[in-house]
């Protein structure tokens, strides 16, 4: 689970880490009076998950409430990097002497996790690997170097995060550390032992959050083409294939497991993304089984009877009757993943079926 600046900070700043005063708003009115209130000078920021924000535009530093106005009015219903803009974090500009560069994440030779601090920070680091140092946490014990390291490293492992990055930690004129930015990735493996420290009503999106309320993940990528998998490995191999077939993944969303019995809610949400123009069905069962799973998207599609092109991969436990499951509601599963993936890509992008693989026209849709 990736979170948003704002939700990352919210847990730095409950371990006592400083950063900037700020607030979350999702309209342009919001953002003018949070500027006004945080003293006028502030840095806007889009609130999405992907990095490389500051060179795409999505961090606009302004020096009046007007100028926050005019940010939110252009940063809100844009994307970058594929998400969607729909909520801002305002914070109060920081007067920076020096930057550095603080994180932990998983090392997967040593199955440990790997300390990297720099002394140097900033949208330019990646390049920076020489200036930075690696310290590999043993498991007997470590011995921060100095007290905000050591609270980093403990809320790692507390957190059962796999990714704890402050990018800029900024020393300010005034001597004092804030942290600038800051991204976490939380093991959703481990959620059964962590009651989710973020509220994901906090900064996610509307669709975002009722699906949190369903007990299911959701994670919206603006593109076209919904997807509905099992299992979180199979769901992003999913939408690896629709980029590579050159077509644009709407969602992150996987309804394996006993998420199949909200098939119905689940597709209803996937639909009503904006752009949304073909559906892709993708299971793949061992103890799963594919044609319970199936029940659930069927007995949904009946319900909903969407007015769009769909797509079914089906390979597994309890295929064959799956497979008579999508033919009673008239559509021919694909023999392949790849087929599967190729026909959604064709019928989101209009390209007549006739004009892919011979595969397509022999399976229909």
């Amino acid at each position: 689970m990736k979170l948003t600046e704002y939700q990352a900070k919210k847990l730095l700043a409950a371990r006592g880490i400083p950063v900037p005063p700020g607030r979350l708003v999702t309209t342009v009115d919001d953002a003018r009076a949070a500027a006004a209130d945080l003293g006028g000078r502030v840095a806007v920021k889009a609130q999405v998950r992907s990095g490389g924000r500051g060179k795409a535009g999505g961090v606009v530093v302004v020096d009046a409430p007007e100028g926050a106005a005019a940010a939110a009015r252009r940063l809100l219903g844009s994307e970058l990097s594929g998400e969607p803009v729909s909520e801002l974090l305002v914070e109060q500009a920081v007067d920076i002497a020096s930057e550095s560069y603080l994180s932990v994440m998983i090392d997967p030779s040593a199955g440990r996790p790997l300390l990297l601090r720099s002394e140097q920070g900033g949208i330019e680091i990646e390049s920076m690997t020489e200036a930075i140092e690696r310290t590999i946490i043993p498991a007997g014990g470590f011995r921060a170097p100095d007290e905000l390291t050591a609270v980093v490293v403990d809320a790692f492992v507390e957190l059962d995060a796999l990714l704890m990055e402050i990018n800029p930690l900024a020393m300010t004129r005034s001597g004092r550390l804030v942290a600038l930015d800051a991204k976490i990735e939380l093991d959703d493996a481990a959620g059964f032992r962590q009651d989710h420290p973020a509220d994901p009503g906090d900064a996610t999106t509307e669709r975002e959050r009722k699906a949190a309320e369903l007990g299911l993940r959701l994670i919206e990528l603006g593109g076209d083409i919904a997807v509905l998998a099992n299992g979180a490995g199979l769901t992003m191999a999913t939408m690896d294939a629709i980029v590579a077939a050159g077509g644009a993944p709407a969602n992150f969303l996987e309804i394996g497991g006993d998420a199949y019995t909200k098939a119905t809610p689940a597709m209803e949400l996937v639909l009503s993304q904006p752009g949304v123009t073909s559906l892709l069905v993708n299971f793949c069962g061992a103890f799963a089984r594919c044609d319970v799973m199936t029940a659930g998207v069927v007995e949904a599609w009946t319900a909903l009877a969407p007015d769009i092109p769909i797509s079914f991969s089906i390979a597994g436990t309890g295929q064959d009757d799956a497979k008579e499951m999508v033919r009673a509601i008239g559509h021919e599963p694909h023999e392949t993943m790849e087929g599967a993936v190729l026909a959604a890509v064709a019928a989101a992008s209009g390209a007549a079926r006739r004009d892919g693989p011979a595969e397509w026209a022999s399976q229909g849709r």
